[in-house]
């Protein structure tokens, strides 16, 4: 089974900070496994600005080779209006794209911050989206 997922930025830098951790799964079954990423050209841009920023240290080679991968995965989705007042202006587009494309798939918001969001069931924790994919697997051991 597939699941769609717009995947905030925090779990993209989480997942980039620490391998082996849950953001970095989530991330690793959107390069490779379950979940298809996705995203707009907005938030492609942000992935980018965030990823390069001088405090990460990452280079401009493991960027563009993690943005390549992921586009060449993800559901393009032109972001539509939404009528909710966030706290961070720049989480407007994952809502935007995520409840663009709620309108074909059932897709699912994943994020660290779910203060940042209004209160759905699609806004998900990393954990929890991993769980949803793990059980929809069949796998054993899922907490």
């Amino acid at each position: 089974m597939k699941f769609y997922a717009v995947i905030d930025t925090n779990v993209i830098v989480s997942a980039a900070l620490k391998n082996s951790s849950v953001p970095w799964l989530v991330v690793d079954e959107a390069l490779y496994g379950d979940v298809i990423p996705v995203v707009s050209d907005e938030i492609l841009a942000e992935y980018k600005e965030v990823l390069s920023r001088p405090k990460f240290q990452f280079s401009d080679e493991m960027v563009a080779s993690f943005l390549d991968n992921l586009k060449a995965r993800a559901a393009f989705v032109k972001p539509g209006s939404v009528e909710n007042v966030f706290p961070n202006p720049s989480d407007v587009v994952f809502y935007a794209v995520l409840m663009e494309k709620r309108k074909e798939d059932e897709t699912r918001l994943v994020t660290g911050n779910l203060r940042h969001f209004p209160q759905r069931p699609f806004v998900v924790t990393p954990r929890e989206m991993l769980d949803l994919v793990r059980r929809a697997r069949g796998e054993q051991g899922v907490e």
